[in-house]
């Protein structure tokens, strides 16, 4: 089959919301929205604590989190993979080869980012605000509180960086999901199968959803960045 027959039937198969296709977006983007929550939960206050504050260690933090974020996947996978493993630490809680398995690994490969994004947007704004925070005596909780709210739009652009990056990822969730039909399958992991069982059709399928939604993150981005300059001149 040439090129745009292979096209035309991966289409085909978006245009129809073929079942198995749906099946391994949903579970994508199940798996992606809820390690990118996990992941702004922790790194979030993390990169605001690490922007605010001056404690010892912390230029040792920025090191880390700034090194982190160049985590190669396999390795990240082959961590949890022996965390999560029958003779591993945590076998007993049975998630191999589960969504739970690869929300782990992927949380562990966006937290970083997150972090260390979130810290830079935190710290150049509290550059900003410190001498007012002083001067009305706000503490530690509460400039914490105040530059999350006001870096907001910022931040959203950060959680967005970390969507795009678990989205992609291949490498920890094969191994640590296994790429198992109907259970821990999902749209990148399918690709690299599909495409060597030469099912080219369901692969050429996912990867124009898998470009859409990076072209939609994108543009996100974009539009938030946007909202954020013309509030900051509002």
């Amino acid at each position: 089959m040439d090129f745009w027959s292979s096209l035309t039937s991966a289409a085909g198969l978006i245009v129809t919301r073929d079942p198995d296709l749906m099946e391994i977006i949903g579970l994508s983007l199940q798996v992606t929205l809820s390690a990118v929550v996990v992941s702004c939960l922790i790194g979030l206050p993390l990169g605001a604590v690490a922007g605010t504050f001056r404690f010892p260690g912390r230029m040792i933090l920025q090191i880390l989190l700034n090194s982190l974020m160049g985590l190669p996947p396999v390795v990240v996978g082959l961590l949890v993979y022996l965390l999560l493993s029958a003779s591993g630490p945590l076998g007993v809680l049975g998630l191999l080869y589960t969504p739970t398995a690869m929300v782990i690994a992927q949380t562990i490969l966006v937290t970083p980012i997150v972090a260390a994004l979130s810290r830079q947007v935190i710290e150049d704004l509290h550059g900003e605000y410190a001498e007012l925070f002083t001067s009305f005596g706000v503490g530690g909780g509460g400039r914490v509180a105040a530059l999350l709210w006001d870096a907001r739009y910022s931040l959203l652009t950060v959680a967005l960086a970390g969507f795009g990056r678990a989205v992609a990822e291949v490498g920890a969730v094969m191994i640590v999901g296994g790429n198992i039909n109907h259970a821990t399958r999902v749209m990148t992991t399918t690709i690299a199968l599909e495409t060597s069982k030469g099912n080219i059709e369901l692969a050429l399928a996912l990867g124009v959803v898998l470009l859409t939604i990076a072209v939609l993150v994108n543009a996100a981005v974009m539009l938030l960045r946007t909202s954020a300059a013309k509030a900051a001149y509002a």
